[in-house]
């Protein structure tokens, strides 16, 4: 018994650190640690570094460098598309082109076991017509045809999607320049940290 306890109390702390760190690695999307300092360490796991590596990998080999961003922060991965890419002026129908890109996007986002959230933004420009009274109705309905053509003609499995319709009120640059609102008027998909 006493030489039980006298092996437990000397471990080799930085042994003892190197294995805590190899759990992380394997078992977190971004693991909180705890050094033998009591410190917490946030730590970028490999699928998540692997995964926004795949990404980068696709949008520079398609040259989707203008149209599609990628963001790491502490809800996940957010890929911002930008209205130009999915979506004519004022309208929530899916341009043909944007087909492909989605089709691309689906091949990684399928694999993933992470929840996935579809949110439509739009800039602060009012709209009123008969199909969108508001930029509400427009940033939801965009985010909603987005999901619904990755879980109808993409398979995603839909258990795993939601959506959001943010309108103007959360933008990624300022609606005072041309430049600033095509770049608020987006769909992102957030690729939600597990």
């Amino acid at each position: 018994m006493f030489i039980i306890l006298y092996t437990i109390s000397n471990i080799d702390a930085h042994k003892y650190q190197k294995v805590v760190n190899a759990a992380g690695d394997i078992f977190g999307s971004r693991s909180k640690i705890v050094n033998l300092n009591n410190n917490i360490v946030n730590k970028p796991s490999v699928p998540e570094l692997s995964l926004k590596a795949e990404l980068t990998k696709l949008i520079d080999k398609y040259h989707y460098n203008n149209s599609i961003r990628l963001e790491q922060n502490a809800r996940g991965i957010t890929i911002h598309i930008l209205d130009d890419i999915l979506f004519a002026s004022g309208s929530a129908n899916l341009a043909d082109g944007s087909l492909m890109i989605l089709n691309r996007l689906a091949k990684i986002l399928k694999e993933l076991p992470n929840d996935i959230r579809v949110e439509g933004h739009t800039d602060n420009v009012p709209i009123n017509t008969s199909a969108f009274p508001s930029n509400w109705h427009l940033s939801v309905a965009r985010a909603l045809n987005t999901a619904y053509y990755l879980i109808k003609n993409e398979e995603l499995n839909p258990e795993k999607i939601s959506i959001v319709g943010y309108s103007e009120y959360k933008p990624i640059d300022s609606n005072a320049t041309p430049e600033g609102r095509a770049t608020n008027r987006r769909v992102d998909i957030v690729i939600i940290k597990k």
